[in-house]
C-alpha cells in the first residue's frame, strides 16, 4: 500500500492555502503592533502578544512546509497539468508569505536592538557623576549621600539588566526563527528542482542564491 493512500490532494491543497492566508494575516497583525513600539501603547503585554504571534507563524510555516513536501510527492495522476499549476501557485504564494514574514522579523529585530542600545546608553548616563552642590569639595554628608546614590543606581542597573536580558533573548529567538525560514526556502527550492521547473518566483530565487543575505547582521 502506498504511503500516500488516503491523502486527498484537494484537501491538502486547501489546508496549505488556508495556512498561507493565516501566515499573511498574522504577519499583518505583527506589523500593526510593531508600529506601537516606542509609544505609550508599548507595553509588556503588547510585546508578549507580538512574540506569541511570531511563534504561531513560525509553527504554521513548518507545518505548511511538511504539507508542501507531501503534496509535491503525490503520485502523478490524470490531472497532472492541473496539479502542477496548483503546486506552482502554492509555492509562489507560500514563498511570498514567508518573505513578508521574514522582512517583518528583521524589522522587529532591528527595533529590539535599538531598544537595547537605548537602555544601555541610559544606564551609562544615569551612572555618571552628579553635582553634589559643594563645588567639587568633599561634602560633610558625602558618605551618606554616596550610599543612597549607590543603592539607587544598583536598583536602576538591576532593572536595566533585566530589560536588556529580556530583549536579547527575544533577538536570539528571532535569529533562530529567521534561520528556520531560510531552511524552508531551501526546501521549496529543492521541490522546484526535483520537479525540473524553473524558479520564477523572485523571493524564492533570492533566498536560494543568497541565503546569507537574509540572516540578521
Amino acid at each position: 500500500m502506498s504511503r500516500f493512500s488516503g491523502v486527498d490532494a484537494n484537501v491538502l491543497a486547501q489546508t496549505i492555502s488556508s495556512n498561507i492566508q493565516r501566515i499573511t494575516s498574522l504577519t499583518n497583525e505583527i506589523q500593526q503592533m510593531m508600529r506601537h513600539f516606542g509609544t505609550a501603547q508599548d507595553t509588556t503585554d503588547l510585546r508578549q502578544t507580538l512574540q506569541e504571534k511570531q511563534q504561531k507563524v513560525n509553527q504554521l510555516a513548518k507545518v505548511t512546509d511538511k504539507c508542501m513536501k507531501v503534496y509535491s510527492a503525490l503520485p502523478v495522476s490524470t490531472e497532472q497539468r492541473q496539479r502542477k499549476i496548483q503546486r506552482e501557485r502554492l509555492i509562489t504564494e507560500f514563498s511570498n508569505a514567508l518573505a513578508l514574514f521574514q522582512k517583518t522579523q528583521r524589522e522587529v529585530a532591528k527595533k529590539e536592538k535599538e531598544f537595547v542600545a537605548r537602555v544601555r546608553a541610559s544606564s551609562r548616563i544615569s551612572g555618571g557623576d552628579i553635582d553634589d552642590g559643594f563645588g567639587g569639595f568633599p561634602s560633610p554628608f558625602q558618605s551618606e549621600i554616596h550610599a543612597q546614590d549607590q543603592r539607587y543606581e544598583e536598583t536602576i542597573t538591576e532593572e536595566d539588566l533585566q530589560l536588556i536580558q529580556e530583549r536579547e533573548s527575544v533577538i536570539r529567538q528571532l535569529e533562530s526563527d529567521i534561520t528556520d525560514i531560510n531552511e524552508i526556502f531551501r526546501d521549496l527550492g529543492m521541490m522546484v528542482h526535483e520537479q525540473g521547473d524553473m524558479i520564477a518566483n523572485t523571493n524564492l530565487a533570492e533566498h536560494i542564491s543568497r541565503p546569507g543575505d537574509f540572516l540578521l547582521k
